[in-house]
């Protein structure tokens, strides 16, 4: 199972805008933007919420960089944006069930929608076809996955690399985000159950989805298949999705100050004993928690755990960090595009490299750059900006809102001014 990320807020505050043309009324939305930012306790935005959601992209970018084992350990993306969402599911199903799963599905299928138009265009273009894996019937099936994705959806696993310009696993790699979208879009659907549930019986439902994962992890049942795959991911971030509607409920203050800062300490501490307990196949290779769903679980349910009881609700930012209040606010505006498109600008920087190999001076004085681990890194930075600045309005068009290029927000010193004199 491999990481991917997270899911965009709308912008209160003002921004600096260029305007295209109002969508239709029937146009279609995004997942992530305005609604799936869980409401601050006292009206406006939780900046701490809008926080995290940008630290965890960040980290799942610099992860699929770098593939550092530490940094799931660090900060584990996958468990926090589950309960940041699972939070604002629950604030949300104070109304019809029905009309809140299809305004998820609203906001999440359209961008997953253009991106997969796009890769698919270029993996049929590579040689993908109904003739690659031998059953055409099977492939004409599996692309309704990119329609709904109860199930990942495919693509091409060996490609030609575009006459070896790029690695002939290029589409793998980009495809690895689209886990996420699945395991979201079955928490939606079920998460009525899991909140009637939660409410009738708070702790089982906490904890049953981490004891499911405990048991199909413990080598009793055999993996294979594309049902498996979901019930592993279902699992692993179950709790941390419940817990995140606990927290919405307000179930978690009601407990003692004390419990969730002495408790979550030695979960997570059981979660990192059994990803150094597992057997490895190469010693020289840390163990990455990504690879090992128990200590995914228990690792990420304990450390979201601290997170929501800490849970400081800033409507504004403190002060240190109202310097980054434009990218965060970017980050979480665009957040579907960014962990969409963040892989394919990865995997091409690497063809980018390549050919700064061919440049005398790059090859004379840049040596140290081309192997530097860092420089695809920032090649893939402006990249991602480009694809933001190319796709991101489909967010935009998803939530209904007014089209956006560059959904910076404006500095509001007046009343930043006012506020502090009074």
């Amino acid at each position: 199972m491999s990481e991917s990320y997270a899911f965009v807020p709308d912008l209160h505050t003002e921004t600096l805008q260029l305007r295209i043309p109002r969508p239709a009324p029937e146009s279609l939305p995004a997942e992530q933007a305005a609604e799936d930012v869980p409401a601050p306790r006292k009206g406006g935005r939780d900046r701490y919420l809008d926080l995290l959601r940008a630290l965890a992209l960040g980290r799942v970018v610099l992860y699929h960089n770098f593939g550092w084992a530490w940094l799931p350990l660090v900060f584990p993306s996958m468990g926090v944006m589950f309960a940041l969402a699972g939070s604002l599911m629950a604030r949300s199903l104070s109304r019809p069930a029905l009309s809140v799963i299809r305004g998820r599905l609203r906001r999440l299928l359209p961008p997953m929608w253009l991106f997969g138009a796009i890769l698919i265009t270029a993996m049929v273009l590579d040689g993908w076809g109904p003739n690659s894996d031998g059953h055409p019937a099977v492939w004409w099936g599996e692309l309704a996955f990119w329609v709904l994705p109860v199930s990942t959806p495919p693509f091409g696993d060996n490609l030609h690399g575009f006459h070896g310009i790029v690695e002939p696993t290029w589409a793998e790699q980009i495809a690895v985000p689209l886990w996420y979208l699945r395991a979201y879009l079955w928490y939606v659907l079920l998460s009525p159950l899991m909140l009637k549930a939660l409410r009738r019986q708070p702790w089982i439902t906490v904890f049953t989805p981490l004891a499911l994962s405990i048991l199909i992890n413990s080598g009793l049942f055999d993996q294979e298949g594309r049902i498996w795959e979901t019930v592993t991911d279902f699992t692993t971030f179950g709790s941390c999705w419940i817990l995140g509607m606990a927290h919405q409920e307000g179930l978690l203050r009601k407990l003692p100050q004390y419990l969730a800062p002495s408790v979550a300490p030695l979960i997570m501490v059981a979660g990192l004993w059994w990803l150094l307990s597992r057997p490895v196949d190469d010693p020289t290779v840390p163990s990455d928690l990504d690879s090992v769903p128990i200590a995914q679980a228990v690792w990420s349910f304990g450390y979201v755990l601290l997170l929501l009881h800490l849970s400081p609700s800033w409507e504004r930012w403190p002060r240190p960090l109202e310097r980054w209040n434009g990218l965060i606010s970017l980050l979480n505006a665009r957040a579907v595009s960014v962990y969409l498109w963040h892989n394919t600008a990865l995997v091409l920087a690497i063809p980018i490299i390549d050919r700064l190999w061919d440049v005398d001076f790059m090859f004379q004085h840049g040596q140290w750059l081309l192997r530097s681990h860092w420089f695809p890194l920032m090649i893939a930075i402006p990249l991602i900006a480009l694809f933001v600045l190319c796709f991101g309005w489909m967010e935009d068009l998803a939530a209904k809102r007014s089209l956006r290029l560059f959904p910076w927000p404006r500095r509001q010193l007046g009343k930043r001014r006012a506020a502090l004199a009074a």
